[in-house]
């Protein structure tokens, strides 16, 4: 019985691998336009800075509520395929066609699409890597996951950079690279349908017996959940994340202090190629770390690595501390985003997992906004390097208080019997 749970539970995972591919070819095509977008815009086009922020703002205005909307579609009709092709298919829409439009209401209603694309697909994909995982191996599912993921985020900056290159004297370039990121979303397209299977919103059989831990945490989160409520740990996690997101700002600050310290235009898709290589290199060992030691104990890792590259930052003096800190930076990715996202299916119940990365990643996305703009304030009316202190010292906080809410879920769990019962 034993051995053919196992290999219900193997047969499951091999799904991971295909999800994992969705995130591959999408992360190809994101991150080969992504990096030139602002300057195809504002030196082409003629736009001006405060229109690129607004149309960026609004594209994640789009990410956020669709996630919240995806979600929640997700959890009602049980169904995550036909959400994650609709997200999939809008942003392979709205990405060409920007090299064909030149006025600012087509370019804001494009970028619009793609957020609501990216917002569509983000939780129903989630859902369908938890319902492919089991709690024994769902850190390593997710790291997969990521791993491939930001795979294709190594590969979309070399593609650029090479494509840079080719047509460096071509006063079309930008338009050949705003038409070919399409390519890649096809291929996504074609996994998805043939390859990527649903599943069932039903807690997994076959949990084994001598790893029950996290599994009991599931089951009771389960049967918490047949009214329709959260968990209240959720809600805790949640704002703890939520407070280490306001020291989150956009990586294009990274990237603009990389400029400041004087990393070349050609050589910054050269290292932040290295950072997602790093990211991908090291999530399934830290995933699977996160199955071994706990979930909230790797996030913390995470979290003080984190704040450790930003205070580097803030320090960095030369372009090489640039690259070193950049590759640093990679492992705070892979011990937070994957593992944070699998900590979430291990305290929501299966039937509202949906619901769940709907709220979660929907706050993530709202919350982002303003560690931008505190950032850039910081950035303007301080110093370059501010952000980035400001940023560590949030960090160190979050930490903290993840970490008492770690100790205090434990002794609930040897008073009550459930971890996740404070």
């Amino acid at each position: 019985m034993m051995e053919n749970n196992r290999e219900k539970t193997k047969k499951k995972f091999g799904n991971v691998f295909y999800v994992g591919l969705l995130g591959f070819f999408g992360g190809i095509s994101q991150d080969m336009f992504v990096p030139i977008l602002p300057l195809y815009l504002v030196n082409i086009l003629g736009f001006s800075t405060e229109f690129v922020g607004f149309a960026e703002g609004l594209l994640t205005v789009g990410v956020s509520a669709f996630q919240f909307i995806a979600g929640w579609l997700s959890d009602k009709f049980g169904k995550q395929k036909p959400i994650v092709f609709t997200g999939y298919f809008l942003s392979m829409v709205s990405r060409p066609m920007l090299a064909f439009v030149t006025g600012g209401a087509a370019i804001i209603g494009l970028r619009f699409m793609d957020g609501a694309g990216k917002g569509i697909k983000d939780s129903p994909k989630d859902v369908l890597l938890a319902g492919s995982t089991v709690p024994e191996n769902r850190g390593k599912g997710f790291g997969i996951a990521r791993m491939l993921d930001t795979f294709g985020s190594v590969i979309g900056p070399i593609i650029l950079f090479v494509l840079l290159y080719l047509f460096r004297d071509n006063v079309l370039k930008y338009h050949y690279i705003l038409v070919f990121c399409a390519v890649p979303l096809l291929a996504t397209l074609g996994i998805l349908v043939v390859k990527v299977k649903e599943v069932s919103p039903a807690v997994h059989p076959e949990i084994s017996e001598e790893k029950s831990g996290m599994a009991k945490k599931e089951k009771s989160a389960f049967r918490r959940e047949k009214n329709g409520k959260l968990p209240a740990t959720f809600y805790i996690f949640l704002t703890i994340i939520g407070l280490f997101t306001l020291s989150n700002s956009s990586d294009a600050f990274l990237i603009l202090r990389a400029q400041n310290v004087g990393v070349t235009l050609l050589a910054i898709p050269l290292v932040y190629a290295l950072f997602n290589f790093v990211y991908a290199s090291a999530s399934v060992p830290l995933g699977s770390l996160s199955d071994r030691i706990g979930r909230e104990k790797v996030i913390i890792i995470g979290w003080v690595a984190y704040a450790v590259a930003y205070i580097g930052f803030a320090l960095a003096k030369t372009p090489l501390d640039i690259w070193f800190i950049f590759a640093f930076y990679g492992l705070y990715y892979a011990m937070t985003k994957g593992v944070a996202k699998a900590f979430v299916a291990d305290l929501v119940g299966a039937p509202h997992r949906g619901r769940a990365y709907g709220i979660y990643n929907m706050t993530i996305g709202i919350l982002s906004l303003p560690a931008s703009v505190i950032a850039g304030f910081l950035w303007q009316k301080i110093d370059p390097a501010a952000p980035f202190y400001f940023g560590a010292i949030i960090a160190a906080i979050a930490v903290v208080l993840l970490a008492l809410f770690m100790f205090y879920s434990a002794k609930g769990a040897r008073r009550g019997g459930q971890r996740n019962v404070l």
